[in-house]
């Protein structure tokens, strides 16, 4: 069955909010969280960016059972990888065994923060493959010296390790992603309902190293409101960012960019794209192409952060039970 999760959107809300957000989201039957690592919004009206890693550790203990995910975190730039293994093990334990790595080769936006220019993409994918070889190395608790192409690792050890190893997802967007990361990682993050991607994905991990069909997990925008209207305007105002689509996004670097870059793009324009108001029949057939093409897990976003309590509170539990019986009808 598939499995519908909450996304903790550190764009559009505090740190607080968002832990608050993530137990209401376990209360309401969520399958699974998965939390942005921004260092800046998208858009100025969006308004934060607080640390995903230090929230996430909150969010590890006031839940109980629901798993966790970044989705997701880039080891190459802003982060040593060295740093991201260590975190990444350290949340493990806190979760007790709960939380997998989503790693990706990153977005301009938050990566030129540190003054170190912005790659192409070549260059970024042999980054995120060098990456996940330390991290994974690392996660065995040897004591790791390395003089990488990119990256330095001397004498580098985890001292805290969780009983559970950390299970990597990487996010891929066409098929030279795929052939490069399908045999590095343990699960699947892509951004488009691509049913061959998906099927090249299995088959690559089959041919490489005998896998089983791995988890696949995709993300869907939603902005639920009693009111159809003001659901489009709030879509309009915080989320046009994404109409530019991933070659875009991922080069842009400040949310003054991406301003700009959407001046043009009108509410009915978004309102085509994402799901907005009551209507729960909508927000499952926004859905129904991530699981036809063969997505286990499926996040929703919720746009705006002032509408965040109504949604858990009032609409995501009735959502949620629509949408597992259209996947069961659909099995």
């Amino acid at each position: 069955m598939t499995r519908f999760g909450y996304t903790l959107m550190t764009e559009q809300s505090g740190p607080r909010e968002l832990v608050r957000y993530a137990v209401a989201a376990e209360e309401a039957g969520f399958d699974f969280l998965v939390s942005s690592d921004h260092y800046s919004p998208w858009l100025e009206s969006q308004g934060h960016a607080p640390h995903a890693w230090t929230m996430l550790g909150a969010v590890a203990q006031a839940t109980q059972r629901i798993p966790l995910m970044t989705y997701v975190c880039c080891p190459t730039l802003r982060y040593h990888p060295a740093i991201v293994a260590q975190q990444a093990a350290t949340l493990q334990i806190l979760a007790e065994g709960r939380f997998t790595l989503g790693l990706g080769s990153g977005e301009s936006l938050n990566e030129h923060v540190i003054g170190a220019g912005w790659p192409g993409l070549d260059e970024r994918q042999d980054r995120l493959a060098e990456a996940i070889g330390i991290i994974r190395d690392l996660h065995t608790g040897d004591t790791i010296s390395r003089h990488g192409h990119w990256y330095r690792v001397d004498a580098a050890k985890i001292w805290d390790l969780p009983e559970q190893l950390v299970p990597i997802a990487v996010a891929v967007s066409g098929p030279q992603s795929v052939r490069r990361f399908a045999p590095l990682a343990d699960e699947m993050i892509t951004t488009d309902p691509d049913a061959e991607l998906v099927d090249s994905w299995h088959r690559v991990r089959a041919d490489a190293c005998g896998a089983e069909p791995s988890r696949v997990t995709g993300q869907v925008p939603v902005s639920w409101d009693s009111d159809r209207d003001k659901a489009i305007q709030r879509a309009h105002e915080q989320f046009r960012w994404s109409a530019g689509g991933w070659d875009v996004n991922a080069n842009l670097p400040t949310p003054a960019g991406f301003a700009a870059a959407t001046q043009f793009v009108r509410p009915r324009d978004i309102a085509e794209q994402i799901a907005c108001g009551p209507d729960f029949d909508a927000i499952a057939a926004a859905v129904r192409p991530y699981r036809d093409a063969g997505f286990t897990d499926i996040a929703l976003v919720q746009v705006g952060d002032e509408q965040q309590d109504r949604f858990l509170a009032e609409a995501a539990p009735p959502l949620l039970d629509e949408l597992r019986a259209a996947d069961g009808a659909s099995r």
